[in-house]
């Protein structure tokens, strides 16, 4: 049986995913940047009764999961409102992918941070946190790694998937802000995620 909750959250993800696929920029890009997000839905759907998340977790993943369809509609270099603040700002490219790639790090450290407290793999809170801005930063490693190979085996047809607009940096930038996104993450909700568990634990 469903909760309201995870309708909801059903909801949000499958209203999102069907708008980002009407008439995409490019529907190859597409497809790349959703991937990730329907992977996801089907972990989450297979480890529902077995490892159920907070409450927390839950909302953080439907927010990442809706920033890369919203990429995957538009494409990371031509997000709408990320090309206004281009204007208004005087930027010189586009930062939508700035802030992927900081979500890329932020979610992915509650995530591991809830699964090493669960599992119980280490005890001691600066060895958990240097485990989990560790895990973070391979991910976001990995993920560059994937787009290498993408963009090797495809061309040209992969240049709106780099979303790199140029910047001789951009892969350096990208895992600066995925270790950015750690860093804030435990910084910001380790206490709220702390109560979340306490109370996960209570009715599991």
């Amino acid at each position: 049986m469903l909760t309201k909750g995870s309708l909801f959250w059903l909801l949000a993800y499958f209203s999102v995913l069907v708008w980002s696929a009407i008439a995409p920029k490019d529907l190859f890009t597409w497809f790349l940047e959703v991937v990730p997000a329907l992977i996801g839905l089907v972990l989450l759907v297979l480890t529902r009764k077995s490892f159920p998340l907070t409450t927390l977790l839950y909302i953080l993943l439907l927010l990442h999961c809706i920033i890369l369809m919203v990429g995957g509609h538009y494409t990371y270099a031509e997000v709408p409102l990320f090309e206004h603040i281009k204007h208004w700002l005087d930027l010189e490219r586009n930062n939508y992918d700035k802030l992927a790639y900081f979500i890329q790090g932020f979610v992915p450290a509650i995530l591991a941070r809830e699964i090493l407290i669960r599992k119980q793999v280490v005890s001691s809170n600066a060895w958990r946190n240097l485990f989990i801005v560790s895990i973070c930063l391979a991910f976001s490693a990995l993920y560059e790694l994937i787009e290498w190979q993408v963009a090797v085996a495809t061309g040209e047809s992969a240049e709106a998937f780099l979303g790199t607009q140029g910047y001789m940096w951009d892969t350096q930038s990208d895992m600066a802000l995925a270790l950015i996104g750690a860093l804030c993450a435990l910084l910001t909700l380790s206490h709220w995620h702390n109560r979340q568990l306490i109370h996960c634990h209570t009715h599991t």
